[in-house]
């Protein structure tokens, strides 16, 4: 199937979720091309791919190339896909992880985060439709929602994100869904609602290490345990949870790598479609809990200290994953456990 589906183009493939899905695709016999301006990663995560490939007895040739730049330059989007065209394999997906993701920064920075967020979309797509690439994978997050305090939060809640980051997540939605509603006898588009993904590719070769200050816990946690930060800040430990703490869902990245991979086969194997889909365990974990399994699991310890709650925080954010389980057939695989010892 994979030389049939053509060469895939992983926009911000140098990223965590980026990366680690470029791995995968490798591993299973994808051609990719990966595109990443490195404003908030590093390139060296091309040599960590290749890397990895080796170690795993992957043949490269012909598999891999890499292109340095920004989505908001249209001029390079056309160029990456005029050189990869001339090539044996043309481009026939995207998988679009690119964009800006701190949701504390979007508040700080929010034309940045729109401009480079949607005006980037809007610039990928218009190079994908005059090259006929009509097979989008889009890299949404569970921001989107308006958060009711529900148990599981499902594709059909309430929209409503409460910071420019979400809204630009939507925004970003709402145009994908204009296109194919335009163009729906050829476009496959699927937009994957992330929750908490977490971990790394298990040979520690690949994980999240972000550029500047991280925002998500996972990060803090590893930097805490390695002595770069002194503690760990809790924000409030007095929710209405068995121990006071928020609950997250969190999924391994490889799982999530998965979910991509199963996405993209989905959408080749059916006729076109325009797709939403959560993509979490459905378990919910305590910030505590996670503390004391990385501890448990690392053997090691994890000081912290309970701080006041943040603006805009909520106590419980678990994916209804069910719709995504029918349609898929598989569900994340990789237990807490995995995910605290591969990220350490």
């Amino acid at each position: 199937m994979s030389n049939e589906m053509g060469k895939i183009l992983v926009t911000g493939g140098c990223g965590f979720i980026g990366s680690h899905t470029s791995v995968l695709l490798l591993k299973l016999g994808y051609s990719i091309t990966i595109i990443d301006s490195n404003s908030n990663s590093s390139p060296k995560s091309i040599k960590r791919i290749t890397e990895i490939a080796s170690m795993e007895s992957i043949v490269l040739e012909n598999k891999i190339s890499f292109h340095h730049g920004d989505l908001l330059d249209y001029k390079f989007i056309e160029n990456v896909f005029d050189i990869e065209n001339s090539k044996f394999n043309k481009i026939n997906y995207v998988i679009h992880f690119a964009g800006l993701k701190s949701v504390k920064e979007s508040t700080n920075y929010p034309i940045n985060y729109w401009d480079t967020n949607l005006v980037g979309t809007i610039n990928l797509l218009k190079v994908m439709q005059k090259n006929e690439c009509k097979n989008l994978i889009f890299s949404s997050s569970a921001t989107v929602y308006s958060h009711k305090e529900k148990e599981f939060i499902s594709e059909k809640d309430p929209l409503k994100p409460s910071n420019p980051y979400g809204n630009s997540k939507l925004a970003i939605e709402s145009f994908l869904r204009d296109v194919y509603e335009s163009y729906n006898e050829n476009w496959r588009i699927a937009c994957l609602r992330y929750f908490n993904p977490i971990g790394a590719h298990p040979s520690g070769l690949l994980g999240e290490d972000p550029c500047g200050i991280p925002n998500n816990i996972f990060p803090l946690i590893n930097n805490v345990a390695s002595g770069q930060k002194e503690f760990l800040e809790i924000f409030g430990d007095d929710w209405n949870t068995s121990d006071g703490t928020c609950i997250r869902d969190y999924i391994h990245v490889m799982d999530l790598a998965m979910a991509h991979i199963k996405t993209m086969e989905l959408i080749n194997s059916e006729k076109p479609q325009y797709l939403i889909m959560n993509v979490g365990t459905g378990i919910g974990t305590s910030v505590l809990e996670l503390i004391k399994t990385f501890e448990k699991v690392n053997h090691l310890k994890i000081p912290f200290k309970i701080t006041s709650r943040r603006e805009g925080d909520f106590k419980n954010v678990v994916a209804d994953n069910s719709f995504s389980y029918s349609l898929l057939k598989w569900k994340a695989e990789l237990s807490l456990e995995d995910m605290c010892r591969d990220g350490w």
